[in-house]
């Protein structure tokens, strides 16, 4: 019987070579990058390029990363600017912008005298040419993205014709030289087509993961199991003593994951590993913010039935254990927990030669030091980096100018990639503009996670496909904190996702005090993002300042949803203007400041003026404002509204 196990197991080991085998013969393919972008079975499997960035970032280190122009481009050729002038075998994988301005953009392959692509600007994202069709290109969270393979045998030149380029971001890796590559035609194969629909189903969330691997032949176990938890305890939910590949974890918890404490932590030890290679709080893992849901991508997060899922494979050798851990707090009392988990996974075991083991790096930092950036990964060995979820506090009150940070990525000690703002490594764009980088939105591969100037805090998670950046030996992952030299106090959690063969040594331990959210005490309210209501005679004439103006009385009424219960303090910085009428303070029916006079002859501004107290619940969560007309004017000019907790 131990006979026939070995020689099953070598068979096995056989029939893998020979289909990796088959996978490099087709590197350098339009067909082998299309399923780069549904086939997750393949994302643990190392491969031998260099990726690369051209971006419009500040040279100097300070912040002006596409606001002028004068690092968008690498030269003029005549009236031209050139983007990026890429040497091949290689293949662009994502073209990123916030600003796909009027002009043309055009792409020369291998030293064509003519363009092979040669359109406006905007259609490599707007879906009306082929193949940059959705949900591959696309736009959400005021950026626009496209990941469709642009692949190149010799070299590729990108030139812009227009008045000004601004934000940009090529990324592209080249293949070892000897690789024999196609270049970019929109002849497509049938079998090309064939994997190109299958991506869009992927990534319209039509097919899972579990659905793809299934297609491609694999087969898939499952197990399920309950597990109760007390403070205090771990409880493995998997263990397996033979070689495998873990597809999918599901967790059903109801609401533990929620809430300001992450005492919840989930753990994964593979093969001879001492330490674990996924030690971090459920909730970070899958994608929270803040306490609630936030992440649904293709890959993890939480479904509307409260389903918290994991589908990045996690291959192993030998051996693996899966477990979960309620960490105890000090003086608190917890209740037990009930959780329900399926397992998905396969007997193949791990192919260290060729595939990566997953491990992530839970960090967070409490004021980060200055002019350092946050540090995402700081990995030893060979592997590739293939996803980062990020939550960003501010700490102190006001606008979200922490999210000017650049990211920065080192590998093999040169610098590969440099970026141009924080949302914009989330492909996102313009934080605090309404319908932009303006809330949590959840997109395949990346997206917002939370926006709230009241709370001053945002975030945003991004995973590599296609795009994946590998490494021989060493990788430095950054971001930084603040416009320019890292001086912004902020409180920054992320959890980061890698594939190769040890744990980093670089894991901040979850301990209670960073199991715990933060929650500010002081709170501004920005006119372009407050949710108002209007009551009475009432009309709002200006959004940069608000100005409300009416024939006898009226109201806006702004609402508090974001920020904790509590009694508060409140502040308004507002104007005294030659139209100015009277305004008061009110809390619902309850008046917070007596009728005050906002009229003056010559404008003058009034900075956070105090006017009152509030005791905010869920059912007094609201500040309004009445304005009345006088004999002198019928205006009310406003800015910022403020909240101190008492």
């Amino acid at each position: 019987m131990r006979t026939l196990s070995f020689k099953c197991f070598y068979l096995f080991l056989i029939v893998f070579t020979f289909f990796l085998s088959k996978v490099k013969a087709q590197v350098g393919t339009l067909h082998f990058e299309l399923e780069q972008l549904y086939r997750i079975d393949q994302l643990p499997v190392y491969r031998q390029v260099i990726v690369e960035q051209e971006s419009s970032y500040d040279r100097t280190g300070l912040n002006d990363d596409g606001f002028s122009g004068k690092y968008s481009y690498i030269r003029k050729e005549g009236d031209k600017l050139v983007l990026a002038d890429l040497k091949g075998p290689g293949v662009i994988n994502r073209i990123w912008t916030p600003t796909p301005v009027d002009g043309i953009i055009e792409f020369y392959f291998d030293g064509e005298k003519n363009p092979r692509i040669r359109m406006p600007f905007i259609d490599l994202f707007s879906g009306k040419v082929f193949p940059f069709l959705a949900p591959i290109c696309g736009n959400e969270v005021g950026g626009y993205y496209c990941y469709i393979p642009i692949l190149y045998k010799e070299s590729c030149k990108i030139l812009f014709s227009g008045e000004k380029m601004q934000f940009y971001q090529i990324q592209s890796r080249s293949y070892p030289k000897e690789t024999k590559t196609e270049t970019f035609s929109t002849d497509w194969t049938e079998r090309d087509q064939t994997a190109f629909n299958k991506a869009c189903a992927f990534w319209r969330s039509e097919t899972t993961p579990l659905d793809v691997g299934r297609n491609e032949g694999m087969q898939i176990k499952e197990v399920m199991k309950q597990i109760t938890l007390l403070p205090g305890e771990s409880v493995l939910f998997f263990e397996s003593n033979r070689g495998g590949h873990i597809v999918g974890i599901e967790l059903e918890s109801g609401n533990i994951l929620e809430g300001q404490y992450k005492d919840i932590l989930i753990q994964a030890q593979w093969d001879e590993d001492s330490d674990w290679a996924i030690y971090c709080p459920a909730a970070d893992f899958f994608g929270y913010a803040y306490g609630q849901p936030a992440m649904r991508s293709i890959l993890a997060g939480t479904n509307a039935g409260k389903i918290n899922y994991c589908y990045l494979p996690m291959p192993f050798e030998k051996r693996a254990k899966l477990g979960m851990v309620y960490e105890k707090r000090a003086e608190s009392t917890q209740s037990k927990v009930d959780m329900n988990i399926r397992v998905y996974y396969t007997d193949v075991p791990q192919n260290p030669r060729v595939e990566g083991r997953l491990y992530t790096i839970w960090r967070r930092e409490v004021r980060p030091e200055d002019r350092k950036p946050y540090l995402f990964a700081n990995i030893t060995g060979k592997g590739h980096y293939v996803g980062t979820i990020h939550q960003a506090q501010g700490l102190q009150p006001g606008m979200t100018l922490f999210f000017e940070g650049d990211d920065s990525t080192v590998v093999d000690n040169k610098m590969r990639m440099h970026g141009t703002g924080s949302e914009d490594y989330y492909n996102g764009g313009w934080y605090a503009l309404l319908d932009r980088w303006d809330r949590g939105v959840s997109l395949p591969i990346h997206g917002s996670l939370d926006y709230s100037l009241p709370m001053c805090r945002t975030g945003g998670y991004r995973f590599f496909l296609s795009d994946k950046l590998s490494f021989d030996r060493t990788f430095l992952h950054t971001i930084e904190h603040g416009p320019e030299h890292n001086l912004f106090p902020v409180d920054y959690t992320s959890v980061a996702f890698y594939y190769g063969d040890k744990p980093s040594a670089n894991q901040v331990k979850p301990i209670e005090a960073l199991r715990t959210i933060y929650y500010p005490d002081e709170h501004v309210f920005f006119p372009q993002l407050m949710d108002i209501s209007l009551g009475g005679d009432t009309e709002i004439k200006n959004r940069g300042r608000l100005v409300v103006s009416t024939e006898r009385e009226g109201m806006i009424r702004i609402m508090l949803n974001e920020i904790p219960e509590g009694i508060y303090r409140i502040g308004l910085t507002y104007y005294q203007t030659p139209d100015g009428g009277e305004f008061s303070i009110w809390n619902r029916q309850k008046m917070l400041m007596d009728w005050k006079e906002a009229y003056a002859s010559k404008e003058k501004k009034l900075e956070r003026q105090e006017l009152g107290m509030i005791h905010v619940t869920r059912q007094t969560n609201s500040i309004s404002i009445k304005v009345r007309k006088t004999e002198k004017g019928n205006h009310f000019h406003f800015e910022n509204l403020y909240l101190k907790r008492l």
